[in-house]
């Protein structure tokens, strides 16, 4: 038998605080901000860190986690708004980031790969996992006749593999554009295509 998965809402505020202060950091300096930073910002010692997270991989690892589990939460909010059409939740579900995230540069996320490859390896399969609602949406759609019939692994895999490309390579940076931006020109792609079209 599985333990059953603890959700955000069960953190520690403790270490709600810390998670917080490190996206918060993320998105001034990247992943080049210190444990001495990080410990400035908490108002706290770095031995007080320490008790929780060995050390700076540990705590992103984690981080990464939260980040990705808020989402989900969000996502199935978003799943249970009877006030939305399908489509509607499927536009909002492929976008969600929750407010507090909002202002991340996520643009960062392309120097994790060399830099620190087992962040990486995470944030990898956090992207590949949790589909569930997101594929459950587009047979919805499907079956109402407001989504065409397409093959669901080539959508999954188009939309993973954009993102991932962001995070691998620098092009959000070099066109400056936010993660954000990007990521509603995505949906907004797979969703309803490149042609313009006639209301």
């Amino acid at each position: 038998m599985t333990a059953k998965k603890k959700k955000n809402s069960d953190i520690s505020p403790e270490i709600l605080d810390i998670y917080k202060a490190v996206i918060k950091l993320f998105g001034k300096k990247g992943i080049k901000f210190t444990m001495d930073d990080l410990a400035k910002e908490l108002k706290i010692s770095k031995k007080t860190i320490y008790v929780h997270f060995k050390d700076k991989e540990t705590l992103f690892l984690a981080t990464v986690d939260y980040l990705f589990d808020s989402i989900k939460e969000e996502e199935q909010l978003v799943a249970e708004d009877v006030k939305l059409t399908t489509v509607e939740k499927l536009e909002k579900i492929m976008g969600v980031l929750p407010d507090s995230y909002k202002d991340i540069n996520f643009a960062e996320l392309y120097v994790l790969k060399d830099k620190y490859p087992k962040i990486y390896k995470r944030v990898e399969k956090r992207l590949e996992n949790g589909w569930e609602i997101t594929i459950a949406l587009l047979e919805k759609g499907m079956l109402e006749g407001t989504i065409r019939r397409i093959p669901v692994p080539i959508f999954k895999t188009m939309f993973e593999a954009t993102l991932e490309q962001f995070f691998q390579q620098n092009v959000l940076v070099k066109n400056k554009i936010s993660y954000g931006k990007a990521l509603q020109e995505v949906i907004e792609i797979l969703l309803y295509g490149v042609t313009v079209r006639n209301s």
